[in-house]
């Protein structure tokens, strides 16, 4: 069945919508990323019969799984975000992923050299490439029936350009940072393509139904300060300003978007000026310092350590309440430091759940 991207069921809980723009709310919102993945069970049982990037380009598939944990936590989640992955843009630009078991995304042939770009689409066609996120989106904001806001999202352009050098995870990015220096005009040529995608990518994501946008910059803690300002800041913040002019144009109210640069906290003062309304945190900033720098210039979100999940209820309980008070009462959407882990048992998630929305409440009478 295909819907179209008009007459969506009216909003129930804009909790996370409210705080974005700033204004003051009864608890803070709280949602997780990943939370549509493999810590569910209900998650491998699709994923059975399925390969990942099979279900990420299967509408019916991607909506689905993005509403198993919306179904699962009911009123503990205040947001959903749509199944899919950040890779799809390298692939929208020609480039083979595959998702490998035990090991994660692999490039059979990534990018070795500057004349290897000569293997990307030139005139990417990114509604046509990347349709099938859109149709996600959309079935699934009419299957979410009003209950929470919906996220779309992309990695940010550093992030992709080293994925598709590395040709997948790595410890070090000696092949991605060797092309910052060997080849400087190459790099701003590939990130600059890859924010020229990105951008039509998220306006499109807003077209078919995302409330939110978030810019995934996983690797932006891998760069020094100095290259940060060279070869992320400057796209990220480009992104940010494009797609709100292009959604003004096309008469769409711009959504609120957040910057998460994971590893990034010397650039924290920066991330607040570049055009985004919430600034993602991992968990090694600490939000009363996160605080103190940004003066309440944007939404903050965060930032509990993933791995408390496997503490046991004693240690999520006192590390979420810690972390709830440290973000005070205002201006703080609740999530984790980073993605949930897969084998992450879903009660323990609970218990972060419902330890956040209690004392964000109590806090805030």
């Amino acid at each position: 069945m295909s819907y179209s991207p008009t007459n969506f069921p009216p909003l129930k809980n804009d909790l996370i919508l409210r705080v974005s723009r700033g204004e003051k709310v009864e608890r803070a919102p709280v949602w997780i990323m990943r939370q549509a993945g493999r810590y569910l069970p209900e998650f491998h049982k699709v994923r059975a019969n399925h390969s990942f990037f099979e279900i990420c380009r299967t509408p019916e598939l991607a909506c689905e799984l993005t509403l198993q944990p919306i179904d699962r936590y009911g009123s503990l989640l205040d947001a959903s975000i749509i199944f899919s992955d950040i890779l799809v843009i390298p692939q929208a630009l020609g480039l083979e992923v595959e998702m490998v078991a035990g090991k994660g995304p692999v490039f059979p042939a990534p990018l070795v050299s500057p004349e290897d770009m000569s293997r990307l689409e030139k005139d990417v066609n990114v509604d046509e490439a990347l349709g099938y996120v859109y149709k996600a989106i959309t079935l699934t904001r009419h299957r979410l029936e009003g209950r929470v806001p919906l996220y779309g999202f992309i990695g940010a352009p550093w992030t992709l350009m080293a994925y598709m050098i590395e040709g997948g995870g790595s410890k070090t990015l000696s092949k991605a940072k060797a092309w910052l220096w060997n080849y400087p005009e190459a790099t701003h040529e590939l990130l600059q393509r890859i924010t020229d995608v990105a951008v039509t990518f998220l306006v499109g994501q807003v077209r078919a139904g995302a409330q939110m946008l978030q810019v995934f910059d996983s690797w932006a803690g891998e760069l020094s300060p100095y290259d940060f300002g060279i070869y992320s800041l400057p796209y990220i913040k480009q992104i940010a300003r494009r797609v709100k002019e292009q959604l003004r144009e096309e008469g769409i109210e711009p959504v609120p978007m957040t910057i998460f640069a994971k590893g990034a906290w010397y650039a924290l003062e920066q991330l607040v000026d570049i055009g985004y309304e919430v600034v993602s945190l991992d968990w090694t900033i600490d939000p009363e310092y996160a605080r103190r720098v940004t003066q309440g210039k944007v939404v903050l979100q965060g930032n509990m350590d993933p791995n408390t999940l496997y503490g046991g209820d004693k240690a999520i309980i006192e590390s979420a309440t810690r972390m709830v008070h440290a973000f005070g009462n205002d201006k703080h959407i609740a999530n984790l430091g980073h993605g949930i882990l897969p084998t992450v048992d879903p009660e323990a998630l609970k218990v972060y759940l419902e330890t956040v929305q209690r004392v964000s409440a109590e806090i805030r009478k």
